[in-house]
């Protein structure tokens, strides 16, 4: 099989169940999601260290469901049966909640950084964040599969919780917006935006 096929030599690639433009709306979208996909595997290069052994094992676990949410976005054939499902998104809200309670009060707005390794994970959040908006907008022109949009959106949350969790396994404090108010009361909320 050859790496190079020449068949999108015209702008045109290949979807389940079709051919479409390489900047149509549904390419945006799981184009994106492999995006970030790259960029989750970049993270991981970043925590070989026995004490994120945890969070790195997710990892690796979302990218593969990464993967299957970007097939799930490509389909356009009627009746794919689609592999994203609910159960992947229990085990994000799960995982939040436990590194909830790892990660020291939040009060205020943080800027993303920290250590190198947390750095990496916000990347992934905004990249994150990016894909559930073009995700969005393909949304309100076909039909997709609704876990999809719903697993994006937890994912940017769970990466914001792990990039606190990597700063205070590394000793490493998260920097507060200085100019941020007090917006997060009574230490439970510990999300960094409020989508």
């Amino acid at each position: 099989m050859k790496l190079y096929t020449r068949t999108g030599d015209e702008g045109k690639t290949s979807v389940i169940g079709g051919r479409l433009d390489k900047n149509h709306i549904r390419v945006n979208a799981y184009g994106t999601l492999d995006e970030l996909n790259s960029f989750v595997g970049v993270a991981v290069t970043k925590l070989q260290d026995a004490r994120f052994e945890d969070i790195r094992n997710e990892l690796v676990k979302i990218q593969h469901e990464l993967f299957d949410c970007g097939g799930d976005l490509s389909a356009v054939k009627k009746d794919y049966p689609f592999k994203a499902n609910a159960d992947m998104i229990t085990f994000l809200e799960e995982s939040i909640d436990e590194y909830i309670k790892e990660a020291p009060e939040l009060e205020r707005f943080i800027l993303p950084g920290g250590s190198e390794a947390s750095a990496a994970i916000h990347v992934c959040r905004t990249v994150a964040r990016r894909g559930e908006r073009e995700i969005v907008a393909l949304k309100q022109e076909a039909e997709i599969n609704p876990v999809v949009l719903k697993y994006v959106n937890r994912l940017s949350d769970y990466f914001f919780a792990i990039a606190r969790v990597i700063n205070y396994r590394e000793g490493v404090k998260d920097v507060e917006y200085e100019r941020s108010a007090i917006v997060f009361r009574g230490g439970k909320r510990k999300e960094n935006d409020t989508e």
